[in-house]
């Protein structure tokens, strides 16, 4: 794809130029010109007459996922020059194969109408709400419900659309259309940095280099711009593996459930409905990192295996889905960090503060970063100065982190500590081999089940209700 048209021109204009090289002068009463040697008048304060002129600010953005894209759409509504660059599209639009549908919770959906109106209506016309049904957990072995939690209302309350969940190739592409192609360099991997007064230079895997006045790590979990500003560090294995199917089969309760997580010792299953006449499904199974321990008979005659007890809801979505159509991948995240950028380059989503998927919160929280992202930026953009000093985009940049940090520290932190629930999970005694050994065969419930049920409905319920209302009404 051809470099971005304009930033050479853009580069005339330094943000930051030496008092010296400018020379003003008075040409009428209440109306003052700069000056930049060699350059055109940029007007500062006129009496209406005057023409202003104002370099358009430059966001530079590595990785074109989700978070990306929202933050290329956003930057691009509000009149700056951007310009996104990813590896490989198709990869992107690949992997959301593995990771099934994306959950977008009502806070997600009423940032992006905030961004564009026009295009967060056709994400809902693309998606399938699942908000206004019963969702909640239940348990894996009986399928009886635990704990089920209200989506519609609080979305109501507050005016916010309904919880509803789409294809992530289908959102992509939605973005993509958006954002514009002449915005998207595909092929263009960020492969460093630098960054001095004036400017941040990026440079791609190819050698090509672009100037910004700001650069934001949109590239994932494995992030090459995290990477490059706080050193190379490991992911976290989660101690689950993640086997993801997608079956054309409509149950009979699909009018009634939205989505459900089954639980079990070390094991948990979710089912969602995604539209179309299909179901989407998640098997979690704790186990060691790439282990591959698949029966001969592939990957479905394991699950068979592992899940063999468990109620009719989870064999059934099992039975009806083909071999060819599960995929599996192991599950990483990363150590919440609490300063997620330095100087004119941050980071947003996964790059920032990749999350276990237990609460389906990941891509949400990449959208309301870009929209507090941009917000900030926005201020100084608009702040009527034909000059931005540095410290200005520094303390924009670092605004946002902190204005962000709290949410999303919550819900990473909850994310990790449902793992660990899940990994506990145990509804009947167990006897073993002890003076009793007839009973070992019986399901007696556990004594704290019946609490953590009255605590799952009472907490879980509230928690669902923060993540709808957002962030500081965003919107």
């Amino acid at each position: 794809m051809a470099p971005l048209q304009g930033l050479s021109s853009c580069n005339r204009y330094q943000n930051a130029i030496n008092i010296s090289e400018f020379r003003v002068e008075k040409l009428s009463m209440k109306r003052y010109y700069i000056r930049c040697e060699g350059r055109d008048y940029v007007s500062l304060d006129g009496d209406g007459n005057g023409k202003k002129e104002k370099k358009r600010f430059r966001v530079l953005i590595a990785g074109g996922g989700i978070g990306g894209l929202v933050l290329a759409l956003a930057a691009k509504h509000r009149g700056f020059e951007v310009k996104v660059f990813e590896k490989d599209l198709s990869a992107v639009r690949g992997e959301g194969r593995h990771r099934g549908p994306i959950q977008l919770l009502s806070s997600a959906l009423a940032v992006l109408e905030a961004i564009d109106e026009n295009v967060a209506k056709q994400i809902m016309e693309a998606g399938c709400v699942t908000g206004d049904r019963i969702n909640g957990l239940a348990d894996g072995l009986s399928g009886e419900w635990l704990s089920k939690f209200d989506l519609l209302t609080p979305a109501i309350r507050r005016g916010l659309p309904v919880t509803q969940v789409i294809c992530r190739m289908s959102l992509q592409d939605i973005l993509v259309n958006a954002v514009g192609l002449e915005i998207l360099s595909n092929k263009s991997k960020v492969v460093d940095f630098m960054e001095d007064s004036n400017k941040v230079t990026v440079t791609l895997e190819d050698g090509r280099e672009y100037d910004g006045d700001v650069l934001i790590g949109a590239d994932g979990i494995w992030s090459e711009v995290r990477s490059k500003l706080f050193g190379r560090q490991e992911a976290k294995y989660s101690n689950y593996t993640c086997y993801s199917g997608l079956t054309n089969f409509v149950p009979p309760y699909i009018n009634t459930v939205g989505y459900r997580v089954f639980l079990g010792l070390n094991q948990y299953f979710v089912a969602s409905d995604v539209g179309n006449g299909k179901m989407q499904w998640y098997a979690f199974n704790r186990e060691p990192p790439m282990n591959n321990t698949d029966s001969p008979k592939g990957k479905k005659q394991r699950l068979l295996e592992l899940f063999r007890s468990w109620c009719d809801e989870v064999i059934t979505l099992i039975l009806k889905t083909p071999d060819h159509m599960i995929l599996q991948r192991d599950i990483y995240d990363r150590d919440m960090i609490y300063s997620w950028g330095t100087g004119r380059v941050t980071l947003v989503g996964d790059a920032a503060h990749p999350m276990q998927p237990n609460l389906g919160q990941g891509g949400c929280m990449a959208i309301e970063d870009c929209y507090q992202l941009i917000l900030e930026l926005d201020k100084i953009a608009n702040s009527g100065s034909s000059i931005l000093l540095s410290d200005q985009i520094v303390s924009a940049l670092r605004r946002y982190e902190k204005k962000r940090m709290f949410r999303v520290g919550t819900v990473h932190t909850a994310s990790r500590m449902a793992s660990e629930v899940l990994a506990a999970y145990q509804p009947y005694m167990e006897f073993g081999f002890g003076p009793l050994p007839g009973l070992s065969t019986l399901r007696i419930t556990h004594p704290g089940i019946q609490v953590a049920r009255m605590f799952l409905q009472v907490f879980l319920q509230q928690f669902m209700t923060w993540m709808i209302s957002g962030h500081g009404r965003l919107w």
